[in-house]
């Protein structure tokens, strides 16, 4: 069914939350369900900080079953894909993982692609409610290529973990296991970065989503611990990645979240939206930019994505949240997108809430 966007989501970008997607681990005692695009897993166990730390420390898995997941098959998989997409992926080596945009016409983000190929297949999980939509549109696009598009969400559930920083995509070709490994925050081999920080708070991240069938969730979870999405969305607030229908709204481009990093190849052949991503990198500056934000906990309650920003109490909004999160450590976090022209230096108010800024994407 069609969503309006809820409080939690700030541009919905046609998420729709299918029937199927309910997961079976929804039944662990002390599951509390998402809510919005969320829906259909759980948000903690009944301890969130407990959880990040679990996490933190390589032991958790994370219910990720709500997510899409599309396959890709024939001959002309990569080369098509490439063609459309941001990335370049035509001679993609099995078991590589890579993150891929699909823009708008012009250059605004559309779909978050999270693929790896198998040798044979080209999979892909996406948002929650966003795969009808993508095989909508590739179906459309296939003209006469040896390829075909199937939504197989109904079959396949993704779990996410924390993995080892030396773990090889060689490691999943022994396994036979299917997974698709976060390359955020590294620089991609013809790319660019649009954050000044040297040290950038996301370089301990390392994530992977593994793609089961639904049927092995249970037997692929095994005797590891839950964390919920309210614990992974901490972790990753506090790496500044961003989110689609999170920290993208309908004129949303890549610069202006630092996406370019991981996920635009800056000199491959034409594309729909490169135009926009070319004119910008090479000439202009992005309209708004990504922000960081400690939040002040000393209310009991934090404010809600979708929140303006405000330089003083009262004023005129200059963006607004679009993540918050209590992480175990850093308390109440959040991200945002702000004017470009907003002072980098001064505090901002959600409500009656200030917010200390970081800057992510320099003005």
């Amino acid at each position: 069914m069609p969503l309006e966007c809820p409080p939690s989501v700030r541009g919905c970008l046609d998420m729709t939350v299918p029937s199927h997607v309910r997961s079976i681990l929804l039944d662990t005692p002390g599951a509390v369900e998402g809510t919005g695009v969320d829906e259909g897993v759980a948000a903690h166990y009944g301890d969130p900080m407990r959880e990040q730390r679990l996490l933190e420390d390589g032991l958790a898995v994370v219910d990720l079953s709500h997510r899409g997941v599309v396959q890709i098959t024939g001959p002309d998989r990569l080369k098509w894909l490439d063609s459309m997409t941001t990335q370049q992926i035509k001679d993609l080596p099995p078991y590589t993982s890579v993150q891929d945009l699909v823009l708008s016409p012009k250059g605004h983000v559309e779909h978050d692609l999270h693929l790896v190929d198998d040798g044979s297949t080209l999979w892909i999980t996406v948002e929650p409610g966003t795969a009808p939509a993508l095989v909508a549109w590739l179906d459309s696009m296939r003209f006469m290529l040896r390829v075909e598009v199937t939504d197989v969400s109904s079959e396949y559930a993704v779990l996410g973990e924390p993995i080892s920083a030396e773990s090889l995509p060689a490691e999943l070709s022994d396994l036979g296991v299917i997974a698709w490994r976060d390359p955020w925050p590294a620089l991609g081999p013809d790319t660019a970065s649009y954050s000044e920080v040297t040290e950038h708070p996301g370089t301990g991240w390392a994530w992977r989503e593994l793609i089961v069938p639904r049927d092995a969730v249970r037997a692929e979870v095994g005797d590891r611990p839950l964390a919920g999405l309210w614990a992974h969305e901490a972790m990753r607030v506090a790496a500044w990645q961003p989110r689609l229908g999170f920290e993208t709204d309908h004129r949303t481009i890549p610069h202006e979240l630092d996406w370019l990093r991981t996920a635009v190849h800056l000199h491959k052949g034409c594309y729909r939206g490169q135009e926009t991503i070319a004119r910008v990198h090479n000439l202009g500056r992005p309209p708004r930019r990504l922000v960081f934000l400690h939040l002040d906990g000393s209310g009991h309650v934090l404010p809600e994505p979708g929140t303006p920003l405000v330089l003083e109490e009262g004023g005129r909004p200059v963006g607004e949240l679009t993540s918050v999160a209590r992480h175990a450590v850093d308390g109440p976090i959040a991200l945002a997108v702000v004017k470009r022209s907003t002072p980098t230096v001064v505090t901002l108010f959600a409500g009656p809430t200030s917010a200390a800024q970081t800057v992510i994407v320099a003005p």
